[in-house]
């Protein structure tokens, strides 16, 4: 017979948490949130504008090195440039 390795006791799963109402749930994700550190409406837009920032850099990026393989290829296969 085997033995969990983390409590000793002999086979099957952990026993289930317990059951909870749907009030109680709820209570229990408010109280949640209530804990989170949210961002400042400032600290938002910031992150945001270098989101949009970098990913239109990266578009950028992308397309140039395409472009450049592209040719590459082009030029290699002798299919025009």
């Amino acid at each position: 017979m085997s033995t969990n390795q983390t409590n000793g006791v002999a086979g099957g799963p952990p026993p289930a948490p317990p059951r909870v109402s749907v009030g109680e749930f709820f209570r229990q994700v408010r109280q949640e949130a209530n804990k989170v550190s949210w961002p400042s409406r400032k600290e938002t837009l910031v992150t945001t504008g270098m989101v949009f920032a970098m990913s239109i850099l990266a578009a950028v990026f992308f397309f140039l090195v395409d472009w450049v393989v592209s040719h590459a290829v082009k030029l290699v296969l002798g299919a025009g440039g």
